[in-house]
């Protein structure tokens, strides 16, 4: 039998992912919070419930998916953030091995941290006014929101960048990838568009558009939540063992 201190001697610690059970947490969370978010629309707009006394702007102001800085708007944030995290550490890690995508790993982290910085503070609106001017100010229709131009351009460009990187990948994550940008980017562009029509011919103030803007925050939720189990899988795969060193 061993007595030796197993202080002194060093022993490999490794950290255990278990991306599905991450999955259904963040999942269930963002499920509750944009259904807080329809219930208090609903009531306004669906039934006519302006103050239920008092609650209602209340929950507005804490839940809604719509609004800057409050619970909904910091959760996804945090998503993002945890996404542009684990970038990182995936990329620290293929710096060890040498591995030529470092670059694309670090571009990808500082893209998710901007986005991070853009859901709280929505930097992106403040281009809806010079696009709108540069188009006359006419009848934009999906373009109401004009930001989605420039976003457009940017997110084409990245495409070709990103080409051969996402080629490179293991198919199973290039196909998560895929699905996760296409579950994004359908919120953040594709219903933003539609919902930008409607807000150009009917407003804002309506439970249809209010089904807009849901459907839009709960696809980039999705898409996020899924780039995250995506991530933790690839960890998993790729680094089954993260040694932690104490001694050089």
């Amino acid at each position: 039998m061993d007595h030796q201190n197993p202080s002194n001697s060093t022993i490999p610690a490794s950290i255990r992912l278990q991306p599905s059970r991450i999955t259904l947490v963040l999942a269930a969370v963002a499920s509750c919070l944009v259904l807080l978010s329809f219930t208090s629309q609903f009531l306004r707009y669906g039934l006519g419930h302006d103050y239920l006394y008092g609650l209602l702007p209340i929950t507005e102001e804490l839940f809604h998916v719509d609004r800057e800085q409050n619970i909904s708007t910091l959760f996804s944030v945090t998503l993002l953030l945890c996404s542009g995290s684990l970038l990182v550490l995936i990329a620290l890690m293929k710096r060890q091995r040498q591995d030529p995508d470092v670059s694309k790993w670090m571009i990808l982290a500082g893209g998710f941290f901007y986005l991070a910085t853009d859901e709280g503070w929505s930097l992106h609106e403040r281009l809806i006014e010079p696009v709108r001017g540069l188009l006359g100010h006419g009848d934009l229709g999906i373009f109401y929101f004009a930001w989605i131009i420039p976003a457009m351009a940017g997110v084409a460009l990245l495409g070709v960048l990103f080409l051969g990187f996402l080629f490179r990948l293991p198919s199973s994550t290039r196909r998560s990838f895929i699905i996760a940008g296409a579950l994004y980017l359908g919120g953040a562009i594709g219903i933003e568009m539609l919902g930008g029509r409607y807000a150009e011919l009917h407003g804002l103030k309506n439970l249809t558009y209010q089904l807009f803007a849901h459907l839009e925050e709960s696809l980039e939720m999705a898409g996020i939540i899924l780039f995250i189990h995506t991530l933790l899988h690839y960890l998993a795969e790729q680094y089954p063992e993260i040694r932690l060193l104490t001694h050089q």
